[in-house]
């Protein structure tokens, strides 16, 4: 009995940190793309590079 009960808090724990992983993958990915679009957005292009 203690065994399986064991086991079954060792696995609301995993589930619970497979969950906080997933979410902090997606929030580092929501991230990553709000960051890329507001470089675009900044973006400045140089005429004196582009006569290279």
């Amino acid at each position: 009995m203690k065994c399986k009960k064991a086991l079954k808090i060792i696995g609301i724990i995993l589930g619970i940190a497979a969950v906080a992983a997933g979410v902090y993958v997606a929030i580092t990915k929501i991230k990553a793309k709000k960051e890329a679009a507001n470089d675009e957005e900044n973006y400045v292009s140089c005429s004196c590079c582009e006569a290279e």
